[in-house]
């Protein structure tokens, strides 16, 4: 018999995460590796633990889940984050894909769904619930066809970041907008500075522009 797929819950919603974890345990194939609630014990507890899967919530105390799962993936590559969340919005999906996750359900999945993500992100397969899958397809067909990426010299965080620079948001709302701190979007920004060798935000917001990038509605 092969070992139990470990599963660690991110969850700060005691009745969805109380539901989880008897899920888990009913399960012959699956056991519960740890329970976090707040979104610095999840990256914590992921490294002590070293589950297979984790259950990621994406609205956690202290630390969201899409900066969790990019500090949990960073430090364990091996670890699958699969993201259970109430928000099927596009840039709450894209960011989780960005920061690493395996799949992506809704919390209205039923119990089979959520096993069976379980599993094939254990197996290393990516899992989405339907309604989410054709949206996911279409973002990677278009990234696929799409021109290389201007500014190489900078990481996938950094041309985000410039893209938002370019379209004249301020740090606090482009923190607000990917779920980072304002700290770290600062940091962004220096590092974007140092890489295009200009001299400050206004420079940087011509290049980009001149580079096709700032173009899109600031609706």
């Amino acid at each position: 018999m092969s070992e139990p797929i470990r599963v660690l819950i991110a969850d700060d919603h005691p009745l969805f995460r109380d539901g989880l974890a008897a899920l888990l345990g009913a399960a012959q194939d699956t056991e519960l590796a740890g329970v976090a609630t707040t979104g610095e014990e999840a990256v914590e507890m992921a490294r002590l633990t070293q589950p297979d899967v984790v259950l990621m919530d994406l609205r956690m105390p202290e630390l969201n889940g899409i900066e969790a799962t990019r500090r949990i993936v960073a430090g364990s590559p091996r670890i699958a984050v699969v993201v259970l969340t109430m928000f099927d919005d596009d840039d709450s999906v894209f960011a989780a894909l960005r920061a690493g996750a395996h799949g992506y359900l809704l919390k209205g999945a039923d119990h089979e769904q959520i096993g069976r993500a379980v599993r094939a992100a254990a197996a290393g397969e990516a899992i989405f619930c339907a309604g989410l899958a054709a949206r996911v397809l279409a973002y990677f067909a278009a990234e696929d066809s799409a021109a290389p990426a201007v500014f190489p010299q900078l990481t996938c965080r950094e041309r985000e970041v410039l893209e938002l620079v370019a379209q004249g948001r301020s740090n606090t709302v482009i923190a607000a907008q990917v779920q980072l701190s304002q700290k770290t979007i600062r940091n962004n920004v220096s590092n974007i500075l140092v890489k295009l060798q200009v001299a400050d935000r206004a420079q940087a917001i011509v290049r980009a522009r001149d580079a096709g990038l700032g173009h899109r509605s600031r609706a």
